[in-house]
């Protein structure tokens, strides 16, 4: 008994090591890209225009794919999906890296995108899945070994520029590191599918392609569910968006070069890393939505402090203070979907694809605004999020003391 005990405490924590390797690659990736944009758009030519098309088609395009992803995971094909992911994931960072020309950028960011959605989004799903009774502290692991593939992507590349490399380079490393992952997810026994049937409360292995999608629709039907989408579309805002402007505001509004640009990059990860370090404890003291709303509240003012300050100095210490204040954002929101859902992981993969047409509208949209009114003024935009953060998080209703009379 103990021996068995030992091999599936071993099998679990060898589950949860790759499933946070394959989003920390993600995330080394995916930060390699944001801090060279730079260095991309000047080997390239491209506009703001561009740059916003390159980040928001991709997105649109896999929205109509990914979907499909999750139906067919709850059918019982999550792991051949997450392994082909993966091979597709190495095959498109080559091809990104040996880009020649804006066309052919754009055809393997559209390939690119849903590769990481059935290699990084169902194994997300699959560490959520092995443990249905921790979803918010096993989603802030997540976000951590993201966060730390995010922190060290700006700061190699800064060291490969200068020793004579660059972002291709290191995008052609992250593809090469990434081999030995998928042989480890092939290799790895996944949970199964379970899903609970409310009428006897037992569970069955997996569903029908007809159920799947039924379950989907009734899921995007309740409100409850619909609002945490929703925060974390509006959240997006001052995540990931914030994080692909950075480089091109330190350069284009501060007049900084690709140096002060990567600096920029670098503070806001690396703070960002910290602050999710610190709510792995936090979450431990303070329920994940009170932290939400004071957080978003002391956005409201550190975030337009930061671009209204007119030293680098300044920018630097107050991204670094916007970058602790969003830490955790994405995790408690993205647990608080799984908890809705009631461990239904392929429907949540589902429905959170469905809702990537947002993701892919608003980087466009701020392009075009950008090339427009400027990118010192588009930045102001971005403010959208905490004060949607206000609006939609629940007030948590006081609990009552021990021995306390109704």
């Amino acid at each position: 008994m103990n021996i068995a005990l030992r091999r599936r405490v071993r099998a679990a924590g060898a589950l949860m090591l790759v499933m946070l390797l394959i989003e920390f690659l993600d995330e080394f990736s995916f930060g390699t890209r944001e801090a060279a944009w730079p260095l991309i758009r000047e080997d390239l030519g491209l506009s703001y225009t561009q740059i916003g098309l390159l980040i928001g088609l991709p997105t649109l395009t896999s929205a109509l794919i990914e979907p499909f992803f999750g139906i067919f995971s709850t059918m019982g094909f999550r792991k051949p999906l997450v392994v082909f992911g993966g091979v597709m994931f190495v095959v498109s960072l080559l091809a990104f890296a040996l880009t020649p020309s804006f066309e052919v950028l754009l055809l393997t960011e559209i390939i690119l995108y849903p590769a990481s959605g059935a290699f990084v989004g169902l194994a997300q799903g699959v560490l959520m899945d092995s443990d249905r009774k921790r979803h918010e502290p096993n989603m802030a692991r997540w976000t951590l070994a993201g966060s730390i593939g995010i922190a060290v992507s700006p700061l190699l590349l800064a060291l490969a520029v200068a020793v004579g490399f660059g972002w291709r380079e290191q995008l052609v490393v992250i593809a090469l590191l990434a081999i030995p992952v998928i042989v480890a997810t092939a290799r790895l026994r996944f949970p199964s599918v379970q899903i609970e049937n409310d009428d006897d409360g037992e569970s069955a292995p997996g569903m029908t392609f007809r159920d799947s999608v039924r379950d989907v629709i009734d899921a995007a039907r309740q409100p409850k569910i619909v609002r945490w989408y929703v925060l974390l579309i509006f959240s997006d805002f001052m995540l990931d968006l914030f994080h692909g402007f950075i480089a091109l505001y330190f350069v284009d509004v501060v007049g900084g070069d690709a140096a002060l640009g990567g600096l920029a990059v670098a503070v806001w990860t690396g703070v960002g890393l910290l602050g999710d370090v610190g709510i792995l404890r936090l979450l431990e003291k303070v329920p994940g939505l009170v932290y939400m709303r004071w957080s978003a509240l002391a956005n409201l003012f550190a975030y337009p402090a930061f671009l209204l300050v007119p030293s680098v100095t300044g920018k630097l210490i107050l991204i670094g203070i916007v970058g602790i204040l969003n830490a955790g954002w994405y995790s408690v929101l993205q647990a608080q979907t799984y908890t809705a859902l009631d461990g239904r992981s392929g429907t949540e993969a589902t429905l959170s694809n469905l809702f990537t047409v947002f993701y892919g509208v608003s980087p466009l949209l701020l392009g075009v605004v950008a090339n427009e009114y400027g990118l010192a003024a588009t930045m102001w935009v971005l403010l959208i999020a905490p004060i949607a953060m206000l609006i939609g998080i629940p007030r948590q209703r006081r609990r009552a003391a021990p021995g306390a009379h109704a």
